[in-house]
């Protein structure tokens, strides 16, 4: 009797052994980021933020060196004015029947350009400050007070919380059981337990494709990526490794 039930004990443990785990999607964690940058070159003089704050929209970021762009303005402001001083001479002279109609339109035109061109300049010297366009996390600065950087090159990034992405491969064996709109399961080290994310994006087109023709064998290799939403995306980290795990209870068979 004790044999037969240390037996029955062994074959129990091996019956368990034997049994698949499931190891899940390898996948990490992405996010869309908001680059922030100049117009024009500069050197930047002060930074309101750091890594890791939250910014709203239209808070303050950073300053660039304006001393061009106020020196274009003031050259463009005395344009303006002898501008003005023109057209009000040419105006004067049109009532009196002393000037032409000629040249009190060249006054005008002469005016709206001058008018334009000290609007361009106000406008280059509100973009030497850096706004938020939207609001999230500082995620990371590139260049710090005192460096030049060249125009339309990034002072920092900004990730909002809905940017937030997974990405992870799934094989083709696997791809029927999945659609856009399911809810997959997520686990990470020392993550809580609940973590969700909502498919978005399925690739149309296998990442690892054989070069001559697709035997039984080569088509186990491929794989396709697949991009979801995180439910929580404050409880991830980007470039974060995770573990995707599909949803049983919601088995696209059963939804067709």
């Amino acid at each position: 009797m004790l044999r037969l039930a240390l037996v029955a004990v062994l074959a129990t443990g091996l019956a368990g052994c034997n049994e698949k785990r499931d190891p899940g999607f390898q996948g990490w964690v992405e996010a869309d980021m908001i680059f922030v940058s100049p117009d024009e070159a500069g050197r930047v003089t002060k930074l309101h933020v750091r890594e890791g704050d939250e910014v709203k929209v239209g808070d303050h970021l950073y300053s660039v060196d304006d001393d061009l762009q106020l020196a274009d303005l003031n050259q463009n402001k005395a344009t303006l004015a002898n501008a003005q001083q023109t057209y009000d001479r040419a105006a004067s002279l049109n009532k009196t029947g002393s000037g032409t109609q000629a040249n009190l339109d060249s006054a005008v035109s002469s005016l709206r350009v001058a008018e334009a061109r000290v609007a361009t300049s106000e406008t280059r010297m509100a973009r030497r400050k850096g706004f938020a366009p939207v609001a999230g996390t500082i995620q990371q600065i590139y260049f710090r007070e005192g460096e030049m950087v060249a125009a339309q090159r990034p002072v920092l990034s900004i990730m909002p919380p809905g940017n937030m992405k997974l990405r992870f491969f799934v094989p083709e064996t696997e791809l029927p059981k999945l659609a856009i709109g399911d809810t997959v399961r997520v686990a990470c080290d020392n993550c809580a337990a609940d973590l969700t994310a909502k498919i978005y994006f399925i690739a149309t087109s296998a990442e690892y494709t054989p070069p001559v023709i697709y035997s039984l064998e080569e088509r186990n290799k491929l794989v396709y990526l697949i991009q979801a939403r995180p439910s929580r995306p404050d409880a991830l980290r980007v470039g974060q490794p995770i573990d995707v795990h599909l949803n049983p209870k919601t088995p696209v068979a059963d939804k067709r």
